[in-house]
């Protein structure tokens, strides 16, 4: 079912949890398990009984693969359901090829020869006029966004009732700073702290390429910003504040959906030898887990400081300096996700493995660590399925919080088996 399928927005009831929001963090094709949570959380919000009840996040933000998830939730916020079986049909049948160009000629042109440049030098570009932008040309995202992203519902959205604000996170290559779009009810206002601000803008197909250029891999997009252009990549980029633009839309519950490990259990990393030099791809995955990964951890834990130490603080001095705590719902991997892609570098597209093999990428388990870059590349379904499956358990192992947030009725699902999760979030 494309955007223009879907029905025109109905009248709605004012949201009653007004003050939740939801946070889709980075991470390319690890983003999948992000819809598995969702599939998962539709699924407890029926058997509690609220199915029926307004959309359960009028505030949404996303950056990066987050962002897309996020943009595609609420063009459907007047249905939340039908919105996640869209969202849940496109990342279960993934192909790289819908994401960036998998044919000879295509890898050739972009990562090919930004690989023999970063190999033979950068002068070499004076003589073969060689000037490749990425690794990767993602010029096919385009056309998916435009049937997977109703963009054009968002007002109406916001103007019925169904949706609170829409963020969308991107880092400048131009300004340095860090940006967050956002479109929404008239009163939202926006902020600026050092070297981040929000501002209101109408959120494009742009906008989601821009959050979603994995510095390196995808090429940056400019973006107008007042009376000039600025170049943008992956808003995961110098986010030293995730959480932030949910707070500041009014949110005092957040759910957070993490596309890794919060902190990884000292033990479980796969080891190569501490006396192997590093490959290409396991410093390249390693600074990739740094940008996508690290910032969430500290802002959480910055909000869970800041949660105790207003605790200490009398009920009536808190309301008179409009000072309150935000409750906050995690929601991670319980596996390494670059484990699981080592499970799966067979399935990238033959051009894709062998340049990405020639870094270091490959299947063996003791390679592991290098498997980290595929794991935000893999856009491919049986990948993308096993995180989902993953998303999916983990949540339903996580129902009693989930409906003690939401405030509905206590309804444990249990986790199933992986055969019986992987029936269950192919519905």
């Amino acid at each position: 079912m494309s955007a223009a399928d879907l029905p025109a927005v109905p009248p709605a009831e004012v949201c009653a949890l007004q003050n939740t929001g939801l946070l889709l963090t980075g991470g390319g094709a690890r983003a999948a398990y992000q819809v598995g949570v969702l599939e998962a959380l539709a699924d407890i919000r029926a058997a509690a009984g609220q199915r029926h009840g307004p959309n359960p996040f009028p505030i949404i933000t996303g950056t990066s693969a987050g962002a897309i998830n996020a943009a595609a939730l609420a063009g459907g916020a007047d249905d939340f359901d039908q919105a996640v079986r869209r969202i849940a049909a496109i990342w279960r049948n993934f192909r790289a090829e819908q994401v960036y160009r998998t044919e000879s000629l295509g890898v050739v042109r972009s990562g090919a020869s930004w690989l023999t440049l970063l190999s033979l030098g950068w002068m070499i570009n004076k003589w073969r006029r060689v000037s490749p932008r990425s690794l990767l040309d993602n010029s096919p995202l385009r056309a998916l966004l435009e049937t997977m992203v109703p963009l054009q519902r968002i007002p109406d959205l916001v103007a019925q009732g169904h949706l609170r604000a829409l963020a969308i996170t991107a880092s400048s290559y131009s300004s340095g700073e860090h940006v967050t779009f956002f479109q929404g009810v008239p009163d939202l206002r926006g902020w600026t702290r050092s070297q981040r601000f929000g501002m209101p803008h109408e959120i494009t197909i742009d906008h989601l390429l821009a959050s979603s250029a994995i510095p390196f891999v995808f090429p940056a997009m400019p973006l107008t910003m007042a009376q000039h252009t600025e170049y943008f990549g992956d808003g995961s980029m110098r986010q030293s504040a995730p959480i932030a633009p949910a707070i500041h839309f009014g949110a005092q519950r957040i759910l957070v959906v993490g596309a890794g490990r919060m902190h990884e259990p000292k033990g479980e990393a796969p080891t190569m030898g501490s006396d192997i030099y590093p490959s290409m791809a396991q410093i390249a995955g390693h600074a990739l887990s740094n940008i996508f990964l690290d910032a969430l951890s500290v802002d959480v834990e910055r909000v869970q400081r800041v949660n105790r130490t207003l605790q200490l603080i009398p009920r009536e001095a808190r309301e008179k300096a409009n000072l309150r705590p935000i409750e906050l719902l995690i929601i991670s991997p319980s596996e390494r996700v670059d484990v699981v892609a080592a499970r799966h570098i067979k399935r990238l597209p033959p051009t894709v493995r062998a340049m990405l093999g020639g870094m270091g990428v490959s299947s063996r388990v003791e390679d592991a660590r290098g498997a980290a870059l595929a794991s935000y590349l893999l856009f491919e379904a049986e990948y993308t399925q096993e995180l989902m499956t993953m998303g999916y358990a983990d949540t339903c192992r996580q129902s009693a919080e989930v409906c003690a947030f939401f405030g509905w009725p206590d309804t444990r699902l249990h986790a199933p088996e992986p055969a019986q999760a992987t029936q269950a979030a192919a519905g």
